[in-house]
């Protein structure tokens, strides 16, 4: 085992802890997602998550899900994550980021629709 691991400043031991975002459905229950990745475009920012896993027994039954969100800020107040409504929008964003992250994840094509 590597000694240096113990070692580090502790600055840049939370340069490797994941960025985790808790949204609440509209039936109230909360939903545990890793922030992989932001996007600005055409003056909008945008949040890939992908679905973070509980139990370490669902891993084997649950590959996790990529959504993808967009970062609304109306001024004075807080911002908040919305789904994104229009389908071209969508489209543009969605093929931004899976070809950013397409090293990291594998995509089903059959999942995209």
């Amino acid at each position: 085992m590597d000694e240096n691991l113990n070692n580090l400043p502790e600055e840049e031991e939370t340069d490797f802890l994941a960025d985790i975002v808790v949204l609440t459905d509209e039936d109230g229950v909360e939903h545990s997602f890793e922030l992989v990745d932001t996007l600005e475009l055409d003056g909008n920012e945008y949040v890939a998550l992908v679905t973070t896993l509980d139990d370490t027994n669902d891993i084997l039954e649950d590959d996790g899900n990529l959504v993808i969100m967009k970062i609304v800020s109306e001024e004075g107040e807080e911002e908040i994550l919305e789904i994104i409504e229009d389908d071209d929008e969508f489209e543009k964003v969605s093929d931004i980021f899976m070809e950013r992250l397409s090293d990291l994840y594998e995509f089903d094509p059959e999942d995209e629709d």
